[in-house]
């Protein structure tokens, strides 16, 4: 987003990711904390499907980038990590994640540490 953008936000009840062949593309923010994440890893996942579906295929649906914000308290709450990191990694440049911990104590795994704020 920039300055002045026009962003639409949704927060709980039922909602989901479901794209048609001509739509616009549209950028995904999705913001998650502890096991908030559980929906979002799903829409996550639907994207990766699609984007790798295009690299393989040509289908018609035009996709954005996926950027997700997700918080808990250290990195051991942070569910689904290992599997996002290996989605940013075969995706790279469309799918991306930001991971915000509150109260880490020890040490931050090196592979974490690129994608990690807060203390």
């Amino acid at each position: 987003c920039t300055l002045d953008s026009e962003v639409a936000l949704r927060v709980g009840g039922d909602f989901f990711f479901d794209p048609q062949p001509g739509d616009s593309p549209v950028n995904l923010v999705l913001i998650a904390g502890g096991v908030g994440i559980n929906p979002l890893f799903s829409i996550l996942l639907h994207v990766a499907d699609l984007h790798g579906y295009q690299e393989g295929k040509g289908n018609s649906h035009k996709l954005g980038t996926a950027k997700l914000y997700y918080s808990a308290k250290n990195t051991s709450e942070l569910l689904f990590k290992k599997n996002i990191l290996g989605l940013m990694k075969a995706f790279p440049g469309k799918i991306t994640c930001c991971f915000h911990v509150t109260q880490q104590r020890s040490q931050i795994c090196q592979e974490l540490q690129p994608h990690i704020t807060g203390k």
